[in-house]
């Protein structure tokens, strides 16, 4: 096979198309199970969650995802979640509400509300603070 065609149907093996939207919503939690100081009292985060979507195609408008349609949908998702303490809610029952669980609680319900043919795969990315961050990504 000539060098030329090799790195034509390599890069198309390994060409990913991403999309990505960004949102920030304020939430309550406060952690259990341990000695974490002050996590241990009611508090608030300032989330910042950036939801990155990935498919290797473009439906047939050329759009990997409608990004209007995704926005609504994490819109409405995030809605759930605005104002609340996490702790109180079904989804984290009986378990600590971490940064890292909430990513995948939030990627996990925005793929259910989004599949579609071109993607491949969906991560969330959630600061809790300026600083500090965890990740979930599921693959389809």
């Amino acid at each position: 096979m000539d060098l030329v065609r090799h790195y034509r149907e390599t890069a198309y093996l390994l060409s990913m198309f991403s999309l990505g939207i960004r949102r920030e919503f304020v939430a309550q939690h406060y952690l259990v199970g341990g000695n974490w100081g002050a996590e241990n009292a009611p508090h608030s985060h300032d989330y910042r969650l950036e939801a990155v979507m990935q498919g290797k195609s473009l439906n047939r408008h050329g759009f990997l995802i409608d990004i209007v349609e995704a926005e609504h949908e994490l819109d409405e998702l995030l809605a759930q979640f605005r104002g609340v303490t996490l702790n109180t809610l079904p989804d984290f029952e009986g378990l600590n509400p971490s940064v890292e669980r909430f990513a995948r609680i939030l990627c996990a319900s925005l793929a259910n509300r989004i599949r579609s043919e071109s993607l491949t795969a969906l991560t969330i990315k959630l600061w809790e603070s300026p600083t500090a961050w965890a990740s979930y990504r599921l693959e389809f």
